[in-house]
């Protein structure tokens, strides 16, 4: 009889997911506009494989974000970029101030995806509109205490992201976040239209920074696709966040 009275109290202290994760959208309103306070150096690595594990283009910038004026703009000036191409027969080096024209969909993809990738995961209040949410339990992460939050699209059958998010209990920001996509492409477009990305994905991790503020510092994506029957690649991105220095208020 005494055993279900000493839990009790231990069921009680954890909140439910709803609760944990509206505390995060405040805090993740927050980091988002503290984030722009800040100047850092971000690596990004993208490479595109075909099918069968050969490199076919692979391309590492080095980009310095600051604090842009204009709220449109994202503050990234790319300061260095290498990379190598395959193309008729051997592979071309090649950097930002060289012609990097002739390797067609595979320029396309990588530089498509070094642009233009988001390094983090929508908790903010008017995202989290589009998700359910699912308290998992606990876990020990750096030596802190973190709940497991998972997370699925609001709409039964929807197509988006699902997957675990590990908030800390103290800062109540994420620490890390792994997605996968939600499920498969309906059958009519895999058959018809021959396009297919299985095992779409991604995990991010958070730094801890002053004042509970956590901001994104690493991640990681590889995934495999089939587009229109003849374009078959596996796509390998990664980037990191560092050196983040606040800049004083003026």
């Amino acid at each position: 009889m005494l055993i279900p009275l000493l839990l009790c109290p231990l069921l009680a202290a954890a909140p439910s997911a709803d609760e944990i994760v509206a505390r995060v959208a405040a805090n993740q309103d927050r980091a988002s506009e503290l984030r722009k306070q800040f100047t850092y150096t971000q690596r990004v690595h993208v490479e595109s494989r075909f099918t069968n594990g050969k490199l076919a283009r692979e391309e590492t910038a080095i980009y310095a974000v600051a604090p842009d004026p204009d709220p449109k703009a994202s503050g990234r000036k790319l300061i260095t970029l290498t990379g190598r191409c395959w193309r008729k027969g051997r592979y071309v080096d090649f950097t930002a101030h060289e012609e990097t024209k002739g390797d067609g969909l595979d320029e396309s993809l990588t530089q498509s995806f070094r642009n233009e990738f988001v390094d983090d995961f929508p908790l903010r209040t008017e995202d989290q509109k589009k998700y359910h949410f699912e308290f998992l339990g606990e876990r020990d992460v750096r030596g802190r205490k973190a709940w497991r939050i998972g997370f699925g699209p609001n709409r039964q059958g929807e197509i988006g992201w699902a997957g675990e998010a590990l908030i800390d209990q103290q800062d109540l920001q994420p620490v890390n976040v792994f997605t996968r996509l939600s499920r498969r492409l309906p059958f009519a477009v895999r058959t018809l239209l021959g396009t297919n990305l299985p095992g779409i994905g991604y995990n991010l991790d958070y730094q801890r920074l002053e004042d509970g503020l956590w901001l994104p510092s690493a991640y990681g994506a590889e995934f495999t696709f089939r587009i229109f029957f003849f374009l078959n690649r596996e796509i390998i991105l990664s980037s990191e966040n560092s050196g983040f220095h606040r800049v004083p208020a003026k």
